[in-house]
């Protein structure tokens, strides 16, 4: 054996998740990828009407374009900076968010409490507390929605930490929770709301499927995190959020719950103007920076050392915040080339011909690959939904249960697509790469998307 050999075999081989390009190369992979279709699939697109303040799809109007020029490849380039922009809200709160959550880390208090209430739960119920974390995530995904738990993230991790687990597993327990609550939701205004609204249904009716559904998928997500999450390795990033010293030594200050209560209310404030006033990812950002001000002062920091904190927290999400708009250039690229109307058309011409039973998996398939290219849940109803409730009543289905099947293609597949802003700026908090990610996730993925498909064929053969 020659000496290269030798140097060659006794390096370590390398798993293959250890393999996966930088998530800044595996996405602008995608991107490149994403310019070629634009030569292959032609530009089309349908008519649309306003009804009600809505934008909507008219049924049977598609139509090829022939005078969309084709794009050159300086626009792959182009689009990145164009993608930064429009992708500007995630950016700006995930770096609120970051300085919010350090100054909070500076302070002591959430630590604090996190360390007093693992050390009283006992970290023997290690199980229990992961259990009972992803479905209070869960929650928050079901009435809340998806990106406005954003900032919740670093405390999943924290909680992680206290019990001794990865930031994989505190970032699975919020991401997960959240987009399982949000995707299956009987009460989301963005999909269901939305599609029910178009398909001429009362408001969240037919919700007991959909409960069933996030109450199964939740304890499958808990079980599979406490199984199998736990035992992945996972190199801890150098900024990654950790407990600082043993349960036993936790304490809570009247200056700690002083702090705790301004934050929960903050939270309180920034729920009541989701559900009341429309907030949305700049009003919730905006809350935050508020409340990393109060908490600065409260706990008797200048206006130049809340600057910094804040700063200090920013940076250390960067690198997740940019994968955001690099990914949101994936989608610049195909509204450029007018392709998304002529993939959601062809898409759902695949519908027709299946039978009734199995078309309700076929239309979640067919969504979850448009999510991709239309990552806002709202917007792919108003798209798909006009095509795609007419396509139910032809093939024998119900409404219902189109809504549903939209509901499962869209939303789980929120966890997986590089253009979901919401789920890479959870990442960015969580301190968990994209490659990371799908590590973990994608083996999940593909039981739940099982568990859903079955929850739909019950709401065939129930006359849902």
């Amino acid at each position: 054996m020659t000496e290269h050999n030798t140097a060659a075999a006794a390096r370590p081989s390398k798993k293959w998740y250890q393999t996966v390009p930088d998530p800044m190369v595996l996405i602008f992979m995608i991107l490149v990828a994403t310019y070629l279709l634009t030569f292959i699939i032609p530009a089309g697109e349908f008519e649309r009407t306003t009804q009600d303040g809505q934008t909507v799809v008219i049924a049977d109007s598609f139509r090829y374009l022939n005078d969309v020029a084709a794009l050159s490849p300086f626009n792959i380039f182009v689009a990145i900076p164009e993608g930064l922009i429009s992708a500007s809200q995630y950016l700006f709160i995930v770096f609120i968010a970051g300085g919010l959550f350090h100054i909070l880390q500076k302070t002591g208090a959430l630590e604090n409490a996190i360390g007093v209430a693992v050390h009283r739960v006992g970290i023997e119920r290690r199980n229990m507390i992961i259990t009972v974390g992803t479905f209070i995530y869960g929650f928050f995904g079901v009435a809340v929605g998806f990106e406005n738990n954003i900032a919740l993230v670093p405390i999943a991790v924290l909680i992680a930490s206290a019990i001794g687990c990865s930031s994989l597993v505190g970032t699975t327990m919020a991401v997960g929770g959240i987009g399982i609550g949000f995707a299956l939701s009987p009460i989301n205004p963005y999909t269901v709301g939305v599609a029910q609204g178009i398909a001429e249904l009362p408001t969240f009716s037919g919700a007991w499927l959909r409960t069933l559904m996030v109450v199964s998928s939740l304890a499958l997500l808990s079980l599979y995190i406490c199984k199998r999450v736990i035992k992945m390795d996972f190199e801890e990033p150098d900024n990654a959020e950790s407990l600082s010293k043993p349960l036993s030594e936790y304490r809570l200050t009247k200056r700690n719950l002083l702090t705790i209560a301004v934050f929960v209310g903050g939270l309180g404030a920034m729920l009541i103007g989701v559900f009341t006033r429309g907030w949305y990812i700049n009003e919730i950002a905006a809350t935050f920076l508020l409340l990393a001000i109060i908490i600065g002062a409260l706990n008797g920091l200048s206006a130049n050392s809340i600057v910094k904190q804040m700063m200090e927290g920013a940076a250390s999400v960067t690198a997740g915040a940019l994968v955001i708009g690099v990914a949101a250039s994936i989608q610049v690229i195909l509204e450029q080339a007018v392709i998304i109307d002529t993939i959601v058309n062809s898409l759902s011409a695949l519908i027709d011909n299946i039978p009734p039973l199995f078309s309700a998996i076929g239309a979640s398939v067919v969504q979850g690959v448009i999510n991709l290219f239309i990552p806002s849940g709202s917007g792919q109803a108003l798209v798909t939904m006009p095509i795609l409730i007419p396509v139910a009543d032809l093939v024998g289905m119900s409404r219902q249960l189109m809504i549903t099947a939209f509901q499962v293609g869209d939303g789980l597949t929120n966890l997986i697509v590089p253009t979901s802003g919401g789920t890479l700026a959870m990442l960015a908090l969580g301190r968990v790469s994209y490659a990371q990610w799908l590590k973990a996730i994608l083996p999940f993925m593909v039981v739940v998307y099982l568990l859903a498909w079955v929850g739909l064929i019950i709401g065939h053969y129930a006359g849902y």
